[in-house]
């Protein structure tokens, strides 16, 4: 009598290795999810930082407090960038291209041209902080050179958060923008000042041990 074909267990053989092999990719990629979620439960908005984190473009992705506050000053740069520019196209106005620009904004009412300003400046100390973050001078955690290069990038983080927040306290008082522009553009800086006050309590938790 002629035995079964093998070719099914062949088959099988191969998709148990195919699993065992991905395992330690998936492993990992859940490991530094885990990471990610745990580190966002002390931010202020932690659903907001695991979505914008999520997004990260990064590779690989971060897995110390350190490498985690560069990728969330990354983001929150790349966020505010996104709300000038959708500002200076809502107004007319083209974005501004980064801190000390200051180009004019065409016919842009006064609030929403300091606006675009604010958030120029916004970029340029987001794009400092995280340059700060990953630069190799930091030196080891805890030493003098660390805690200077760190007080540094918490000063130019919290900056930016003041501009985005002066921006939204300009358009509360409405003159010379209509309602549906004004709401538009509280509702992207909104979300700016939200990655951004997420990413400086990630910063505030780097420190020895990082």
């Amino acid at each position: 009598m002629p035995r079964p074909p093998c070719a099914p267990l062949l088959l099988l053989a191969a998709a148990v290795l195919a699993v065992a092999a991905a395992s330690p990719a998936n492993s990992n990629a859940a490991s530094a999810s885990d990471f990610i979620r745990k580190s966002c439960r002390e931010t202020q908005y932690p659903s907001v930082c695991v979505q914008s984190l999520a997004s990260y473009g990064g590779s690989p992705q971060p897995r110390s407090p350190r490498e985690l506050a560069r990728a969330a000053l990354s983001v929150s740069a790349d966020r505010a960038h996104a709300a000038s520019a959708y500002v200076g196209r809502l107004c007319g106005g083209g974005a501004s291209r980064g801190a000390g620009s200051r180009k004019k904004s065409g016919g842009a009412a006064g609030p929403v041209r300091d606006c675009l300003e604010n958030l120029a400046d916004s970029v340029g100390h987001l794009r400092d902080a995280a340059q700060e973050m990953g630069g190799a001078g930091m030196g080891r955690a805890g030493s003098p050179s660390f805690k200077w290069h760190l007080s540094n990038v918490q000063t130019w983080c919290s900056a930016a958060l003041t501009d985005e927040n002066t921006c939204l306290d300009g358009l509360s008082g409405g003159r010379g923008v209509d309602a549906g522009t004004r709401a538009a553009i509280r509702g992207k800086v909104v979300e700016v000042a939200q990655v951004t006050s997420n990413a400086l309590a990630l910063v505030n938790k780097v420190g020895p041990g990082y």
